[in-house]
């Protein structure tokens, strides 16, 4: 009979994460005897090493690999033990660490944050920027509540309850001869004139597919991990063409809005999609802070419109 505790669990995510024993140690509050004798405990139970100790960094054998999922996914449901007695007791006290993509978060995050946490001051609602890739793994591994995406989610674990819908807009500097326009039309945009997020970006992605740019040589290509704060100020310049979400458009000063160019009828919008895992449990927080979202943004935001085509 098998008698692995959660805590050696959690010891072997921990070695998996850092790769590195004494670092991994430090993380979990322990000396690194404690650490490697729990450890070789669990692989003399099992009959297995979990680790290569050979190299350096250490990392996973192949069964080892195999432990380590099936790990990730008894400590999160350990996890939710303590969410259903908070949610029973209807406590909201506990940190909720909500993830918001780059292209997102500095537009929608100030319009709602600073009410929620002044409404509900007992909240501890940790926000942190991550791509749309790691977003899927924190979720799947527990190490993250919930987040906020540009689209529904493929993985069959996660659930997603769409937020607002966002129009894309077209930011042209004065030197274009787009500027002269009075919208963007996809067939308009020259890849050479134009800056786009690197790959890894659903924001790009989204639009690449929607002007048929696949094979476009994008205009930064020796700008690397550029942000769309910086394309918007290298257009201000007068220089070349950027893509903006409808939420930075009213952040903008009357300067800068005579920049803005709507595209043509089929509009593209994006789903600003609010996910949690399907055994996510937190239902009071997470619906507070959805309603605070939505009330955030314009009205016409909240439902998709016959002139508009998802991207």
């Amino acid at each position: 009979m098998l008698t692995m505790t959660l805590q050696q669990l959690e010891y072997v995510l921990a070695v998996d994460s850092f790769r590195h024993f004494a670092r991994a140690a430090e993380h979990c509050g322990v000396t690194q005897p404690t650490l490697s004798m729990m450890l070789q405990k669990l692989e003399d139970e099992l009959g297995v090493k979990l680790f290569d100790r050979t190299v350096q960094p250490v990392r996973p054998t192949a069964t080892g690999k195999k432990v380590i999922e099936q790990a990730h996914r008894i400590v999160y449901q350990a996890s939710l033990i303590k969410d259903i007695v908070s949610e029973e007791e209807q406590s909201l006290k506990d940190t909720f660490r909500l993830a918001v993509l780059p292209t997102i978060a500095p537009y929608l995050v100030p319009r709602f944050f600073l009410k929620f946490t002044e409404k509900y001051a007992n909240h501890d609602i940790r926000i942190m920027e991550m791509k749309t890739a790691p977003v899927m793994t924190a979720l799947l591994n527990g190490d993250i509540d919930a987040a906020i995406i540009a689209s529904q989610p493929e993985k069959p674990e996660l659930a997603g309850e769409t937020l607002f819908y966002e129009e894309f807009f077209g930011y042209v500097s004065r030197n274009e001869p787009l500027f002269k326009n009075d919208v963007v039309r996809s067939a308009d945009v020259n890849g050479n004139r134009l800056w786009l997020l690197d790959e890894g970006h659903c924001f790009r992605d989204q639009l690449l597919r929607f002007c048929r740019m696949e094979q476009v040589k994008i205009h930064q290509g020796a700008y690397r991990l550029g942000s769309l704060e910086t394309f918007m100020r290298m257009v201000e310049s007068g220089n070349g063409i950027t893509f903006i979400p409808g939420l930075a458009t009213l952040q903008l000063g009357a300067e800068q809005r005579e920049l803005v160019r709507p595209f043509a009828i089929p509009k593209p919008v994006r789903e600003i999609v609010f996910v949690t895992h399907k055994d996510f449990v937190r239902r009071t927080i997470a619906q507070l802070l959805m309603k605070s979202i939505r009330k955030s943004v314009p009205a016409e935001m909240l439902s998709l419109q016959a002139f508009q085509k998802l991207v």
